[in-house]
């Protein structure tokens, strides 16, 4: 009976032995190109919808986007009043705005978005200030920010 025992349990042992699993490495789902791989056509139009923003604080006016521009969303999110509340602090803290340098585009394959990293300069030099210009498949903007700049993407 113990025999049986024993040879029942090494061949449960042997049934049970743990396969190894290969696990497939996942495609990236988020790539960094840069500007030079992105089409010129859509580099130009995240520059000047960009820009177009953050001239408000220069010149204390702006051109609301179109509905061939950008999403429904951003477009009811971008009021003149908003950007003319964010502008005062920006304006008080780095001076005048002068232009924007594309520094970098982040391609989201699984979203199939385009993020374009704008380094803000400003007329004082402490200002280190990004603008993300996010494009949909439909190249429209479906988003804008300002945030601290940092030379990694997160």
């Amino acid at each position: 009976m113990k025999k049986i025992i024993i040879v029942l349990s090494l061949f449960l042992l042997i049934g049970c032995k743990t396969k190894s699993v290969v696990v497939k490495p996942e495609e990236k789902v988020i790539v960094k190109l840069s500007p030079s791989e992105v089409d010129n056509s859509l580099k130009n139009k995240a520059y000047e919808l960009g820009k177009r923003v953050l001239m408000t604080c220069n010149t204390s006016t702006f051109k609301p986007f179109t509905t061939s521009e950008a999403t429904q969303k951003v477009i009811e999110n971008t009021t003149q009043s908003r950007l003319t509340q964010t502008c005062l602090k920006f304006r008080l803290k780095y001076g005048a705005f002068k232009d924007i340098q594309l520094v970098e585009v982040i391609q989201n394959k699984t979203d199939r978005i385009n993020i374009f990293r704008y380094k803000a300069i400003y007329q004082k030099k402490i200002a280190n200030k990004e603008l993300r210009v996010t494009m949909n498949e439909e190249n429209k903007v479906s988003a804008i920010n300002s945030k601290d700049w940092t030379d990694s993407y997160k």
